[in-house]
């Protein structure tokens, strides 16, 4: 092919569905391609961008244009960290950026810029998932250790009731069943998230009214308002591990309003976005937001965490099922909270009309 030859555009296709943001340039820095990724990283859209100079979008980082030139001049690859952007009028990035000499047509340069904060919010996602996959493991299996015992137990003072001839006595062994039966439940609840998953198509707004009925019911000085995006299509899961997972979120949020307050559920479509290490063209964006005091600094890190509570009483599962529910459907829940403002994020993947599910 030869250089001057033009290629089409969706010659570049499959770089739309990148996570990192990369642009194409010819060899005069001119951007001939930008994939939705660098749209998004920079807050412009190609149209605004393309035949454009490079120096147009990004200034002139310290050390890039010496290695542009590098690279065009002898075919080298760069690696650059930690490299700032001056454009005018915009916020300044802080990126990491890979040149590589290429040749397809006119273009001879292809850019990979990622976000450092992304980078870091990726690697800390990675280890969290780690180290929950290890909670999980360590619970499940105190959870079968546990619930054996516990019948003997419960059997026991079933029969010892039995014996006692003083039926005021039997206030006691009743503490004994009521207990066995609590920690039972308890163990059922851990062990639950572990169900096959059952998927169909269900309607994300008709398990939110689900959820809110129940819980105005539970706590009705509660004021639970809905910011409905109602174009969103169907999502595809397990119907009983959605309701269950939202249900525990939102009366997390209502609990900590201590029943008073209010509470918006909102949702929202969000384009290109990477769940799990894929990028999705589109997905839900859940976001339960309520007026409480916010969660405290010393538990923030870890909400998710197994039998981690801030409320007097609590178990500690509610968030840590909600959590395991969520990743099931290759989703995140995101927590942003400060007195007087708690958002809950949870992002699931959607699949377009014409896109076989995962």
């Amino acid at each position: 092919m030869a250089a001057s030859e033009k290629l089409p555009v969706t010659a570049f296709a499959g770089l739309d569905l990148l996570s990192s943001a990369v642009i194409l340039l010819d060899a005069d820095l001119v951007i001939q391609y930008l994939n939705p990724a660098a749209e998004n990283l920079f807050a412009i859209s190609a149209r605004q961008l393309l035949r454009r100079p490079l120096a147009q979008l990004l200034g002139e980082p310290p050390g890039l244009s010496a290695a542009l030139d590098n690279a065009l001049t002898n075919n080298w690859s760069y690696t650059g960290q930690n490299l700032t952007t001056h454009r005018h009028g915009a916020v300044p990035l802080h990126l990491d950026c890979t040149v590589t000499p290429v040749e397809a047509g006119r273009i001879r340069l292809l850019l990979e810029f990622r976000h450092i904060d992304q980078q870091l919010k990726t690697e800390r996602e990675e280890r969290l998932a780690e180290q929950q996959q290890a909670n999980r493991e360590l619970i499940r299996n105190l959870a079968h250790e546990i619930k054996n015992p516990l019948g003997g137990i419960r059997g026991s003072a079933q029969l010892l009731e039995r014996e006692l001839a003083n039926p005021q006595l039997h206030e006691y062994t009743q503490v004994i069943i009521k207990e066995a039966d609590r920690l039972q439940e308890l163990m059922n609840r851990l062990l639950s998230s572990h169900r096959l998953m059952q998927p169909q198509q269900v309607n994300i707004h008709e398990l939110l009214e689900r959820v809110r009925s129940l819980i105005l019911a539970e706590f009705p000085d509660v004021d639970v308002k809905r910011d409905y995006d109602t174009s969103l299509p169907d999502v595809t899961g397990d119907r009983e591990q959605l309701i269950q997972a939202i249900l525990n979120i939102v009366r997390n949020a209502a609990q900590a309003l201590e029943g008073r307050g209010e509470i918006v559920l909102r949702t929202r479509a969000l384009r290109q976005v990477t769940l799990a290490k894929r990028r999705y063209r589109l997905a839900l964006q859940l976001q339960v937001i309520d007026n409480g005091p916010g969660i405290p600094d010393a538990i923030r890190d870890q909400m998710f965490y197994p039998l981690v509570s801030g409320r007097e009483g609590g178990s500690g599962l509610g968030l840590t099922l909600a959590q395991n529910f969520i990743q099931q459907h290759h989703g995140s829940i995101e927590i942003d909270s400060r007195p007087g403002r708690t958002c809950f994020t949870v992002m699931l993947p959607l699949h377009e009309s014409n896109e076989e599910p995962r």
